[in-house]
């Protein structure tokens, strides 16, 4: 791994890692694209569909990135980066332009859970992909990468804005006040919510034709390394070294000396000693067991807290005499302005991850613990102004905790085992938000008690990431 990080850091940045963190970019706006869709046209979908569960598509979402976290985060360890990587878009952009035909509740919620396969494993291989790639001096650009999940969630907000504001495209609420349908919404007179669905599909196909033929990915580097394939791993990085004139000065013959990789694979790779390996590679030592585990537990807590959060918001300040009387086209308009606010974030925990006095670890302190006091300020919104201009804050702050966290949690792990634990970590989150939709069926939604917990949450957050054994800062990744 040092020779290997050596020929990384010989050969440096290139036109090639340009292309790495655009294309890579587009999975982490998909993932949010995808996240924010089902809540976007849940309401008008509802209105057509009459559900009698009205948090399915959250919780078919959430199921959906679960599985596709553990699945493709697995598969990415055991055949490669490069399938996956380039599979994964092309099913987001199928089964999002078909939810939006689906005839029914039913069978939006199976699509949904479908684009969620595909778009789970996203926020795995583009960080491993990219980082497995990158010189040491640039590892903090991981951090930066996390922009593109606020530019995906920008993205869904003006489609929505440009969709669900007119009304020719949309039924107004067919239920009275006591819940009773009072009209009926037809399928020609709702087809806002579908043209979402079209729009953001074309616009993942796209993603995914472009991941394809422009970059026209190899396997990484690291990969190889621990398939034992040292010859084409060599031709690899001449290739890339001559294609873009940079010195390159590893050979086999290096490698060779190391001995022979043993360890990284089971005897046959789709067996439960290959799946095991790769478990146990995440334990090899006391710290770095420690390590996995403060990691996934960091995953699971910000998995919980960011989505109760919201889901009790608005009952929380009605009860409190929040009054926020705003038109259909502000709701989308400002709805597309927090998520603007949410790109910057990453902009500015890349430059303070890459500071020696705060490194990755205290950056996710000070993005969790100014996010908690944004939480807390929250509940005293009464107006309209009030709640845009902190809901864009806590956009942005959550972000320099989260945008962290992404690059952290490949960052500490082993190379060989890196997508199995990127993907766990992902999976727990995942659970989180299905556990926050029951939550917010069954619970009082107008108490204060979920906004302190939510808050408190991230003081355990910042904890957590004090705890963490590692400091990626000036270090080179395995």
């Amino acid at each position: 791994m040092h020779i290997v990080n050596n020929a990384i850091d010989e050969i440096g940045f290139t036109p090639y890692h340009w292309k790495l963190f655009v294309l890579n970019g587009f999975g982490y706006a998909v993932d949010s694209l995808l996240l924010l869709l089902q809540s976007i046209i849940s309401t008008q979908a509802g209105y057509e569909f009459n559900p009698s569960f009205t948090r399915g598509l959250t919780i078919a979402v959430y199921v959906g990135m679960f599985v596709g976290a553990l699945f493709w985060g697995l598969s990415a360890d055991v055949i490669g980066r490069r399938f996956a990587f380039n599979v994964s878009l092309f099913i987001c952009s199928i089964f999002t332009t078909v939810a939006g035909a689906a005839p029914n509740w039913a069978s939006l919620g199976v699509f949904i859970a479908l684009l969620g396969f595909g778009g789970g494993g996203n926020l795995i291989l583009d960080t491993t992909v990219f980082l497995e790639y990158l010189p040491s001096n640039k590892q903090w650009v991981v951090t930066f990468l996390a922009a593109w999940w606020g530019l995906g969630q920008a993205i869904a907000g003006f489609i929505a804005w440009g969709f669900l504001s007119p009304a020719k495209w949309n039924c107004p609420d067919p239920f009275d006040s006591n819940g009773v349908r009072t009209s009926v919404c037809t399928y020609h007179s709702n087809m806002g919510w579908r043209y979402v669905m079209y729009t953001s599909g074309a616009l993942v196909f796209v993603m995914s034709v472009a991941r394809i033929t422009i970059i026209r990915l190899k396997e990484t580097p690291k990969y190889l390394l621990g398939e034992g394939k040292d010859t084409q791993l060599v031709q690899d990085f001449h290739a890339m070294a001559a294609k873009y004139n940079r010195p390159c000065s590893i050979t086999v013959e290096m490698l060779d000396a190391c001995g022979v990789v043993q360890s990284a694979h089971g005897k046959t790779k789709f067996s439960i000693s290959e799946l095991t390996i790769h478990f146990r590679g995440l334990f090899a030592t006391r710290t770095t067991g420690l390590s996995t585990v403060l990691i996934w537990l960091s995953w699971t807590l910000i998995g919980l807290a960011y989505p109760l959060f919201y889901v009790f918001l608005d009952s929380y300040l009605a009860s409190r005499g929040a009054n926020f009387n705003v038109s259909t086209y502000d709701t989308w308009r400002n709805y597309a302005l927090v998520n603007i606010s949410g790109i910057f974030g990453p902009m500015l925990a890349g430059y303070m991850a890459n500071w020696r006095l705060l490194g990755r670890k205290y950056t996710m302190v000070i993005g969790a613990l100014i996010t908690m006091a944004f939480f807390f300020a929250y509940t005293q919104v009464r107006t309209e102004p009030q709640n845009i201009g902190f809901s864009c804050a806590i956009g942005f702050a959550l972000n320099i905790y989260y945008g962290t966290l992404y690059a952290y949690t490949p960052e500490v792990l082993p190379s060989a085992h890196r997508a199995t634990g990127n993907g766990i970590a992902v999976a727990c989150n995942r659970i989180m938000g299905i556990l926050s939709a029951v939550i917010a069926t069954v619970a009082n939604t107008s108490t204060s008690v979920p906004i302190y917990i939510c808050a408190a949450l991230y003081v355990a957050m910042a904890a957590v990431a004090v705890a963490f054994p590692f400091e990626p800062y000036g270090k080179r990744s395995s």
